[in-house]
């Protein structure tokens, strides 16, 4: 049997409908031999205990054989559902239901699908792998329709990585009733960025450069701050121009410089797999 479907006895009886469903919810699946539509409902319960890998226990209770049980909780008729949480049933079924019906009333007692993303993700934080966990986020942020507290999260992480200007276009879309302690710390943190990025040389290559952008030693050199002060969409712009009219730049300098840059992106980051595109266009 499945490690995620348990038979109900009289001994497990205490420690999977009260213990048990302190942890996890347990779907409890009162059936009898003799009811013939317990044998359609079961495999799609058993179906989804086993997609969704755990989530939850399916517990099958033979009504007929633990019947002090089944009279105690109130079932009335078979097949009978019943969802445990906290050692109580919260909600529950009589009657085989739709596949589709059944995953609505499980999805209100099971976690989000992306907390299991951003419980990985933030696991790789605390080891300051913030290139790894950035993949991550941005799929959780995307599967829950840009969630505001996971979008606040994701610009902390791009703030780690000097990603500013990513920072602050998530930190833009935080609706005011969403600003909390996380988001005031994220654009404390962006301000401070910020202000170190401008340094006196960035500066001083950005008004030459707007002064001569044909000057190709200058346009490098700038792309070399930008992608040393968390500007990466800017450098491998600058960068795209110069292989664009010479794609052997320095002997190669701008082309390595380039795709220094998309690596240290990551893999699954969109801006990496933008620019990686881009080369690619214009490579072959």
């Amino acid at each position: 049997m499945s490690p995620h479907i348990i038979d109900i006895t009289q001994e497990n009886a205490q420690q999977v409908l009260v213990e048990e469903s302190r942890t996890r919810p347990v779907v409890v699946d009162f059936w009898a031999d003799w009811c013939e539509p317990c044998k359609n409902l079961m495999p799609i319960l058993e179906k989804l205990a086993n997609e969704y890998n755990g989530q939850f226990l399916l517990a099958k209770l033979n009504a007929d054989e633990l019947q002090p049980i089944a009279q105690q909780l109130g079932v009335r008729s078979l097949p009978t559902v019943m969802i445990f949480k906290d050692g109580q049933p919260v909600d529950g079924f009589a009657g085989v239901q739709p596949e589709n019906e059944i995953r609505a009333i499980l999805q209100k007692y099971l976690p989000d699908p992306w907390e299991a993303l951003i419980e990985e993700a933030n696991a790789l934080m605390q080891e300051e792998k913030f290139s790894e966990a950035l993949p991550l986020l941005l799929q959780a942020y995307k599967e829950s329709e840009e969630k505001a507290s996971i979008g606040v999260g994701l610009a902390q992480v791009y703030l780690q990585l000097n990603r500013c200007d990513e920072a602050e276009a998530l930190l833009d879309k935080v609706m005011m009733v969403d600003q909390d302690a996380a988001y005031e710390q994220a654009m404390a943190l962006l301000k401070l960025k910020r202000e170190a990025a401008s340094s006196p040389e960035m500066k001083a290559l950005e008004d030459k450069h707007a002064a001569n952008p044909d000057d190709m030693e200058t346009a490098y050199l700038l792309s070399v701050q930008y992608s040393q002060h968390g500007k990466p969409r800017e450098a491998l712009d600058l960068l795209l121009g110069l292989l664009r009219k010479n794609l052997n730049y320095d002997d190669g300098a701008a082309k390595k410089a380039y795709m220094d840059i998309v690596t240290s992106l990551g893999q699954g980051d969109p801006l990496a797999t933008e620019y990686q595109r881009k080369i690619y266009t214009l490579l072959y």
